[in-house]
């Protein structure tokens, strides 16, 4: 089981957002590079980043910084918000990133969805972000009136490598992990699952940990609660590489 540190990119600083509102804000780190290097030496093996303006604009409008989060670091990188296009896909793969997460494009235009896998196999995920059940797109503000299991087949029959779930109304909350939810779509997926939204403490990561045994849990994010320190990625590490 992984934990992900996220290191979320609003106006060139490391923020967090509560339930992906774009003015409720807080800023971790003025220099988001710091910030990965920070995680990567506390025993991060994956560092997930988000380009928040790219999300809310559907622009790339961190690709300097992603090209110097990567050049930094050790481990790989997997990235979201505002890919829209083969264009940026390749734009940001060309820079470092290991992996793409996709959210809007998946949903509202799958064609363009399965070619982007079909070019870049392996490498692309989905971000499936739920409010009360339903999905919602560019940047959590719009209803795609879906939900989970309606477009779950669809996405991993198109090349989908992997799946992230953000239950929206937990994120950045520190309210804990829907587990029924994960419980669910890690059981039906085909794909590794990431679970995001509320990953808050050491307890959190406990009870998420038998889906990374019998389901297809391959770990979870965590934002705020590393930063402000309810959850110790060191303390994390030991106890999943204990259970291993």
């Amino acid at each position: 089981m992984i934990i992900f540190p996220a290191v979320d990119i609003q106006n060139g600083k490391a923020v967090r957002l509560r339930q992906g509102r774009a003015g409720d804000s807080t800023v971790f780190s003025p220099d988001p590079v710091a910030a990965a290097r920070h995680w990567q030496e506390q025993g991060a093996r994956w560092l997930h980043v988000v380009d928040l303006d790219g999300a809310f604009d559907g622009l790339p409008r961190s690709r300097d910084l992603v090209r110097d989060i990567c050049a930094a670091l050790d481990i790989p990188v997997q990235l979201g918000g505002g890919i829209r296009s083969e264009a940026i896909a390749r734009a940001y793969l060309d820079a470092g990133v290991q992996r793409l997460i996709i959210g809007t494009l998946a949903l509202e235009q799958p064609d363009a969805f399965a070619a982007l896998c079909r070019t870049f196999p392996g490498r692309i995920g989905v971000s499936l972000d739920a409010e009360g059940g339903r999905l919602k797109t560019k940047g959590w503000v719009a209803d795609a009136g879906l939900t989970v299991d309606d477009v779950l087949p669809r996405l991993t029959g198109d090349g989908a490598a992997f799946i992230i779930y953000t239950d929206i109304e937990r994120d950045g909350m520190q309210t804990g992990v829907n587990v029924p939810a994960l419980t669910h779509l890690a059981t039906v997926s085909s794909v590794p699952v990431i679970a995001a939204g509320g990953v808050a403490t050491l307890a959190d990561v406990q009870a998420l940990y038998p889906l990374s045994k019998n389901a297809r849990l391959e770990g979870a994010i965590s934002g705020r609660a590393l930063y402000e320190g309810t959850l110790n990625l060191q303390e994390a590490n030991a106890w999943i590489t204990a259970q291993d």
